[in-house]
């Protein structure tokens, strides 16, 4: 497995604080941000997801089921060191803002009947480097296989229905194929065949079931794959020890610049912490996926060489509980 020798090519996280202006651009990230994801930090505002598949003009919630849409006057503009908001949604000013950044770059188009690969045709964009895919798929019914375009087999897919309300679904490979999670939701670990048709993804396609979110027949639907890379990404699993000072450490074998994690036993957020808020350990500042509210600052996650220690009992260090994780 190669080993990536500057992970911030690939991923990096930018803060900034809102003017108001229309087209304020947001340099310094160091590459095109082909999947972008901005929160607000300081006030109660919706997840704002955009890409270069569906285009930075159509919007996607993560703690909603919402379809996309253009909310307000937030168009995204990717450019070749990060990207230029021509709102203000994003921008509000006075507003301090936070926004993570992942590349792909490389575009393919899969016509399944032609091919061979999948059942229903797929496009997206993708970086096999760092194992990560953008994938837009129509979905047809039943139960359906897609290229994903990597050439290894993804541990994390996160699926959107597009045209219509429907919840995030996350295949999580450390969970097995017949669990599911919920992005937009704090429940626990679910079990149901027809998302995933109990089949784990492969090198070449991952599967759906039946289940409208992740294959609502006539629907548009988007889903973003990761992989595992030495030096730079990491998904697994851990058990809370219930100690607030000396949390349980989980090895990455790399300095973590974000993690994601959820308890899966129990109900609890998507906690989400970075290197650059505050830019020192402990890393309290924590927004979570699943909410629209402000960045809470009574969390703790200590960013280590080689991994990270939870480092408190709320949400994420739990006797005995349950979590997941994905780090970068």
């Amino acid at each position: 497995m190669a080993i990536i020798d500057k992970p911030s090519d690939y991923f990096n996280t930018v803060l900034y604080t809102g003017d108001g202006t229309s087209g304020r651009t947001i340099s310094g990230v160091g590459f095109q941000s082909d999947f972008l994801w901005i929160k607000s930090r300081s006030n109660a505002t919706n997840h704002s997801l955009t890409d270069v598949i569906r285009g930075g003009n159509l919007q996607l919630r993560s703690n909603t089921s919402d379809a996309e849409s253009q909310f307000g006057s937030q168009d995204i503009t990717f450019t070749s060191d990060g990207f230029t908001n021509a709102g203000s949604t994003s921008n509000n000013n006075g507003f301090t803002f936070v926004g993570w950044n992942w590349k792909a770059g490389t575009s393919f188009t899969n016509d399944a009947s032609a091919t061979g690969i999948g059942t229903i045709d797929s496009t997206g964009s993708v970086n096999t480097d760092a194992g990560f895919s953008i994938v837009s798929y129509t979905g047809a019914g039943g139960n359906q296989t897609i290229k994903h375009g990597l050439s290894t087999t993804p541990s994390i897919i996160i699926c959107k229905l597009r045209s219509g309300a429907g919840d995030w679904t996350m295949f999580v490979s450390v969970l097995g194929n017949t669990k599911f999670m919920r992005l937009n939701s704090t429940n626990a670990v679910g079990t149901q065949s027809t998302y995933w048709n109990d089949t784990s993804p492969t090198s070449s396609v991952f599967t759906v079931g039946s289940a409208g979110d992740v294959n609502t027949s006539g629907g548009t639907h988007i889903a973003y794959c990761f992989a595992e890379k030495q030096g730079y990404s990491k998904f697994g699993s851990y058990t809370g020890n219930g100690n607030a000072n000396d949390g349980t450490f989980v090895y990455t074998g790399f300095a973590p610049a974000f993690v994601m994690a959820k308890r899966t036993d129990s109900t609890s957020q998507w906690c989400m912490v970075d290197n650059k808020r505050p830019g020192y350990n402990i890393a309290v500042n924590t927004i979570f996926a699943n909410s629209s509210e402000v960045e809470a600052t009574d969390l703790g996650v200590n960013l280590l060489s080689n991994g990270f220690k939870e480092d408190t009992t709320n949400n994420l260090g739990a006797s005995g509980g349950s979590y997941i994780y994905m780090a970068f």
